[in-house]
């Protein structure tokens, strides 16, 4: 290690001074701070604190601490202003550079301490184990991309607009809140779809979407993949960032490949991954991935005994087409899509 005790003092004062900001982060956004400020030009600490219902003096400090971080821009000592190019960041759930949704609180004391206790037991959280704060999070920071699947991602599968504008079907294994499968049911309104997730907590929200969306082509209803009794009976299949976090991947692609037709196509969406850790470590997001691993995504792998433990940055590109190739399927491609800086996208067919 060529780093000096200095260096690595400031990288470590950098990590928690990171975790101190997400938190007035995900302030701002629950108490509707950013949203008071944007498209206003120059607006008062007082005026932000009578638009959102909040008391000034706490609202200047957390302006001043926005300004130390480069999140908001100050006009003399009292008087701020949240630039464009935040708003969107911030609040523009269709947008490609939307992060607002990462920034839900820091994980509460328990879990810590069952993240911690996973350490001695090998055993960890499932997803809805989180519960809301699961749910929130990973629609947050998964909605922009999903949003955008009839318009940019679908196209680029063989046959699969045409299947679905005809009243084709289509499934989506781990839906959770079901922000993909409502934009599908939308998109093609003769069509047919399907959620299954094993989280009552993601089923939930995801029935309250579809009910607000008005969409009446879906059915939701608990499950996995392993588990699908239906053969021969889906056009599209899609797995969205998830399959590094089941417990029986192999298993759970064996159930895909007897539900999907023989003309169909499975849309698989892993982060990406180099397949070593040499190759991840000069991703620059490494750091956060590993991390989330170790709170969310391994630990969902590795929450029964026998859990794979695949881990977020353990579905590289490889092992996914092996692994497919394994289940019975012969024909493995990686989209052209790079927009999504966090995500690959596959094209799966049997």
């Amino acid at each position: 290690m060529d780093a000096t005790i200095e260096d690595l003092s400031e990288r470590l004062i950098g990590y928690k001074t990171g975790e101190i900001v997400s938190l007035m982060v995900h302030l701002g956004l629950a108490l509707g701070l950013y949203r008071a400020m944007a498209g206003a030009g120059v607006i008062a600490a007082d005026e932000v604190a009578a638009k959102t219902g909040t008391h000034r003096r706490w609202v200047l400090e957390w302006l001043r601490g926005q300004t130390a971080a480069g999140l908001v821009e100050a006009d003399g000592e009292e008087s701020f202003r949240l630039p464009d190019e935040v708003a969107e960041l911030m609040l523009d759930e269709r947008s490609l550079q939307y992060v607002a949704g990462f920034f839900h609180p820091p994980l509460g004391g328990e879990t810590v301490q069952r993240i911690a206790e996973a350490f001695r037991t090998g055993i960890g959280m499932t997803w809805e184990d989180h519960g809301t704060t699961g749910t929130h999070f990973v629609a947050g920071s998964t909605g922009p991309q999903h949003r955008l699947l009839p318009s940019e991602i679908l196209p680029l599968l063989d046959d699969v607009v045409a299947k679905l504008e005809a009243g084709g079907t289509g499934i989506d294994v781990g839906c959770g809140s079901g922000v993909a499968i409502t934009e599908l049911a939308k998109a093609f309104p003769k069509a047919s779809f399907v959620g299954v997730d094993p989280s009552p907590t993601a089923l939930a929200e995801a029935r309250a979407l579809v009910s607000q969306a008005g969409v009446s082509n879906v059915e939701l209803r608990d499950g996995t993949a392993e588990g699908l009794k239906e053969e021969d009976a889906f056009d599209l299949v899609m797995v969205l960032d998830c399959m590094h976090d089941m417990t029986h991947p192999q298993e759970a692609m064996q159930g895909i490949r007897r539900s999907i037709r023989e003309d169909g196509s499975w849309l698989l969406k892993d982060i990406r991954s180099a397949g070593t850790l040499a190759g991840n470590l000069e991703n620059p997001l490494a750091p956060l991935l590993y991390g989330f691993s170790v709170a969310f995504c391994m630990s969902s792998a590795m929450s029964t005994p026998d859990g794979a433990g695949t881990g977020t940055l353990g579905f590289d590109a490889a092992t996914a087409e092996r692994m497919a190739r394994d289940a019975g399927f012969t024909r493995f491609r990686q989209l052209d899509y790079d927009a999504d800086l966090f995500n690959a996208f596959y094209e799966v067919r049997p």
